[in-house]
């Protein structure tokens, strides 16, 4: 009896052949260089510390090495910490001018309400650093104020996301939909990893004591790029990696002979399929291994003296708590870990900045006030980026019952303020600013992906330069609209 053609097609060797192609491959197979050439000497240079798919340096000479993003997730209300409106006192209560607001979209929140009425800021300001007019800081963030001399508050920056999902992730990817590399990843691809023994991109959360959104993967995740350059997230607890033990019975060197050997295999797999993402596999076992010593005494704050643990605050021997992080963030930034992510939950402040806003700045502001100082003294600051924001900011009208003593902000993408600190930026300067309102930008505007190319000038890569084909595209973090390093606050 003649066989099924279904059953034919699988005992057939030259349709089993056939199935296993597939585009790398083929190129491979017709000795065309790239990802095809996957075995042998590609892989002996993964598995010493190199990868044959990764750009390779910077386009020119870096005023950064690494970044620490301490990314205030829900959005800070500029109007009540950096951006200082003391005429709006005069406007108390008064519903908004139409002209002022313009065509520009409400969220549902308050699109329905009957009146719009302005609240001004109910905290002091203290005028901070000698430069320029100096920088107005608000008292909630007494500490941070004092390190007015090392940051570079922007006050114009503006956004089209006006919820906090597209907002947060259009601010981490440069795209409002999920599914593109992050900041990080498209760093760790451009610039690789300057430290074999922790990765080159991790994430730490902290809970804040607000309302809190929701926060995804996909916002340290890598997109398209290999899978070894997405984000690494440290667990809020003792363990902050799990698995780091080697199993009982097991010895450090029989795991080393176990790994050597399944990197073997998988790289025959590779050199045979020209899959990249076997090689991601490949690097983040080795990644793994290298982890299980370095992570420990990461973790181990026992070298650190009394008065450092001190200046970061009560909460710094706690996992989790954003000035655990920050320490932790310090200490990565010294063995080179090259993106440094910091989420901070707890800034959605729809119903009372009053009684929120104070212990969210509580929470933060000695934390990384010390966390510059601790850079600045031990020579980091020079060559390690900071960056403090949110996704967008508030505004000036308050979110139902405005009373003497409480109200609310909602969305507002029109205007925010974020600072930058150390490599590469101007130190103790103001740019950018708004209208009376704080409600839209008068003076250059600064948009997300300008935001985005500052970043990666100041780490020596021209925005424009970093590509990765993808689905027939070169794609980038900064997509395809006009994008410029911001020249007014470089060094």
């Amino acid at each position: 009896m003649k066989p099924s053609l279904e059953i034919e097609n699988t005992m057939n060797p030259l349709n089993d052949h056939l199935l296993n192609l597939n585009r790398r491959a083929i190129l491979k197979s017709a000795g065309t260089a790239g990802l095809g050439l996957l075995g042998g000497p590609a892989l002996g240079q993964l598995l010493a510390g190199e990868n044959p798919s990764q750009a390779k340096g910077p386009h020119f000479a870096p005023k950064a090495k690494r970044v620490i993003y301490l990314f205030q997730e829900g959005a800070p209300s500029q109007l009540d910490t950096f951006d200082h409106k003391p005429g709006l006192k005069q406007f108390y209560d008064m519903d908004l001018p139409p002209e002022v607001r313009g065509s520009q979209r409400l969220t549902g929140m308050t699109s329905n309400q009957a009146r719009l009425p302005i609240a001004p800021s109910s905290f002091t300001f203290t005028k901070h650093a000698n430069h320029q007019d100096g920088l107005w800081v608000s008292d909630l963030l007494r500490r941070t104020g004092e390190m007015a001399e090392d940051i570079c508050v922007i006050k114009s920056m503006f956004t089209e996301q006006i919820n906090h999902s597209p907002a947060v992730t259009f601010m981490q990817t440069g795209h409002q939909s999920p599914g593109r590399p992050s900041m990080g990843a498209w760093l760790s691809y451009g610039l690789g990893n300057a430290n074999k023994d922790l990765p080159n991109f991790v994430v730490m959360i902290s809970q804040g004591r607000g309302q809190m959104q929701a926060l995804f993967s996909h916002l340290w995740g890598a997109g398209f790029l290999p899978g070894q350059h997405q984000g690494v997230q440290f667990r809020a607890g003792r363990d902050p990696v799990l698995f780091l033990n080697d199993p009982a019975g097991m010895r450090r060197s029989d795991r080393r002979k176990m790994l050597d050997m399944l990197a073997e295999l998988n790289g025959r797999q590779a050199d045979a399929n020209g899959d990249s993402e076997v090689l991601a596999r490949i690097a983040q076992y080795e990644m793994a291994y290298q982890m299980q010593a370095s992570v420990p005494d990461l973790t181990d704050f026992s070298d650190e003296s009394e008065a450092t643990l001190d200046m970061y605050g009560p909460d710094v021997r706690k996992p989790g708590t954003y000035a655990y992080n920050c320490l932790m963030a310090r200490r990565m930034a010294e063995r080179d870990v090259r993106f440094i992510q910091l989420y901070h939950r707890g800034w959605d402040h729809h119903g009372s900045v009053t009684r929120d806003l104070p212990l969210q700045c509580q929470d933060v502001d000695q934390p990384q006030a010390a966390l510059l100082k601790d850079l600045k003294r031990r020579g980091l600051l020079d060559e390690t980026l900071v960056v403090w924001g949110g996704e967008f900011g508030r505004t000036v009208y308050c979110q139902g019952e405005l009373t003497p003593k409480q109200y609310g902000r909602d969305h507002h993408p029109r205007c925010f303020s974020i600072w930058l600190a150390g490599g590469g930026i101007q130190p103790g300067i103001s740019y950018g600013s708004t209208c009376e309102f704080s409600y839209n930008v008068v003076e250059n505007p600064v948009t997300v992906h300008d935001l985005h190319a500052t970043i990666l000038h100041c780490l020596g890569i021209d925005h424009e330069q970093l590509t990765f084909r993808s689905r027939g595209l070169d794609f980038k973090l900064t997509g395809v609209e006009a994008a410029y390093p911001i020249a007014g606050v470089l060094a």
